[in-house]
């Protein structure tokens, strides 16, 4: 079976000493020591994901429409 190819947003921060990424749309995270790794490990748990989910649990957790923005707050 060919596999189908789709992006995904992912959100990468540091965390102490690596860094942890967050894929929005079906809130699966990763993490490594640089960014680089941090985003091939959150691809590999993706890939597992979509390899081994249920269609209904893919269905259930992928939300396509994501937005990302900034928000000014005032802080005291």
């Amino acid at each position: 079976m060919k596999k189908k190819r789709t992006e995904l947003t992912a959100i990468i921060h540091r965390e102490g000493k690596g860094y942890v990424a967050l894929c929005l749309e079906l809130d699966i995270a990763s993490q490594g020591r640089t960014i680089e790794e941090a985003r091939a490990n959150l691809r590999e748990a993706l890939e597992l994901f979509f390899e081994t989910a249920a269609p209904a649990e893919v269905k259930r957790r992928l939300h396509m429409e994501v937005y990302v923005t900034r928000v000014e707050v005032s802080v005291a």
